[in-house]
């Protein structure tokens, strides 16, 4: 290649680049929108389309008026918990009372060595609101009612924490690279014991989905810890896959662990179902083939299963991209349970297990759904419930908190981690608009 056309090629890399981050690529706004129906038990997938440059579709974030809320249905409240906080991306809620916070993001090092489309990547994070420094630290909110009384730091010195779990007097958290255990007292406001490693997590310097949950079984005898892909689909080689995509089973007594299932993209909510007692997890699913695929879903999660990542999708749709095809892989492929939309980011996931919601909650899952960044028209930005009857989804997803994304396309804010205290109350952290949200019951 002579200089002139190495010169030439760079600037229409830059000139890509740019577009690219700002969402003015011409194929973006060429795509067809044929409506979303990647919803519910049984959605509609159609064929995946493919061009030189995904769909770019980002929606900026704007301050909320300060008088403003998110909008629940007829009868509930919804008040700012707290608001002030620095990238809220999970909750935990004390038995006590206390709410948990992780204030979060990706790591410093997160995704690097990715050339251009990871400085794009980056570029897009940041006007989405996304593209800030991670505080690494745990909050504690305290108080009744509509407000936190008091916050505190209650763990510093993180790295890029995300779930929690209370098992006794130990708290897990999950870090990026590494499972942590803490001495917990009830009533503490802050913990400055140093954390005992658990166990390392998949990290490094690509670690392309950085956020690591952990739920425990309910006995607490075992730890369920979510990892995420290191890639879109697998072009980064399937090497760099290796103990990714999957749901890790932790047994702290013994040290041990194995892999519980397999082929999640990037698994993020878990919680285990009232009913059936099943283990659910919320997956965040491909980009890159189109509007309209690949729904994010939600699934009771078979222990030794194998759902589809990055090979196939939804079950044994090929994604013809991956390099070294594995149709064995795919013939044992698990079809998902319950598909939550096409590219809304579906993150945080709880089971109403109160009573001050009305009887039609009972059971239900509340799906925090962040927002999508390359869809046409946009999706997600908001909570959505699905109900549940006997262990199993019985509905269409409600829309059930809405109002994070205005009429001309900004955010206004961008739910993430939902949960439960114990008086029933719900609550969404909401990282771009820096509130944790708290809703309830009050009749009617």
């Amino acid at each position: 290649m002579n200089n002139q056309h190495a010169r030439s090629s760079k600037t229409h890399l830059n000139a890509i680049a740019v577009m690219f981050s700002l969402g003015l690529a011409a194929c973006a706004s060429s795509a067809l929108d044929v409506g979303d129906q990647g919803v519910g038990p049984h959605p509609e997938l159609p064929a995946p389309q493919t061009s030189l440059l995904p769909t770019v579709n980002i929606a900026p974030v704007r301050t909320r008026d300060a008088q403003s809320t998110p909008v629940a249905p007829a009868g509930f409240t919804v008040t700012a918990f707290a608001s002030g906080l620095e990238h809220p991306r999970w909750v935990y809620a004390l038995p006590n009372g206390d709410l948990l916070v992780a204030e979060s993001n990706a790591p410093a090092e997160h995704d690097k060595g990715q050339g251009i489309l990871g400085w794009i990547r980056k570029q897009v994070m940041k006007r989405a609101g996304a593209g800030v420094p991670s505080p690494d630290r745990i909050m504690l909110l305290r108080g009744q009612g509509g407000a936190a009384q008091s916050r505190s730091v209650f763990i510093s010195g993180l790295h890029s924490p995300f779930g929690m779990a209370l098992v006794g007097d130990q708290l897990y958290v999950a870090d990026t690279d590494a499972l942590l255990r803490f001495p917990y007292h009830a009533g503490d406001t802050q913990i400055t014991a140093a954390g005992e490693k658990v166990a390392d997590l998949p990290a490094g310097p690509i670690n392309h989905h950085w956020t690591k949950n952990v739920v425990a079984s309910r006995d607490g005898r075992r730890l369920y810890v979510t990892v995420g892909s290191n890639s879109n689909a697998a072009e980064n080689g399937i090497a760099a896959e290796e103990g990714r995509a999957l749901i890790l089973e932790f047994t702290p007594a013994t040290g041990l662990s194995r892999v519980f299932a397999s082929g999640l993209r990037n698994p993020n909510g878990m919680d285990w179902q009232p009913d059936s007692g099943a283990l659910w997890t919320a997956v965040n699913e491909r980009d890159e083939l189109g509007n309209n695929l690949v729904p994010d879903y939600m699934t009771a999660v078979k222990d030794g299963g194998f759902y589809g990542f990055p090979y196939s999708y939804y079950g044994q749709h090929v994604d013809t991209r991956v390099k070294a095809q594995r149709p064995d892989k795919v013939a044992s492929a698990i079809v998902p349970d319950y598909a939550l939309g096409n590219h809304t980011a579906s993150l945080g996931l709880v089971f109403y297990s109160g009573k001050n919601f009305p009887p039609h909650y009972w059971g239900g899952a509340f799906v925090g759904q962040h927002g999508s960044w390359n869809r046409k028209p946009h999706s997600g930005y908001q909570v959505v419930f699905v109900p549940f009857a006997g262990g199993r989804p019985a509905g269409m997803p409600e829309t059930f908190l809405s109002g994070f994304l205005t009429a001309d396309g900004h955010a206004l804010g961008r739910p993430v981690g939902v949960a439960i205290d114990g008086t029933g109350a719900l609550y969404v952290a909401d990282d771009v608009g820096n509130v944790v949200w708290k809703v309830v019951y009050s009749g009617g």
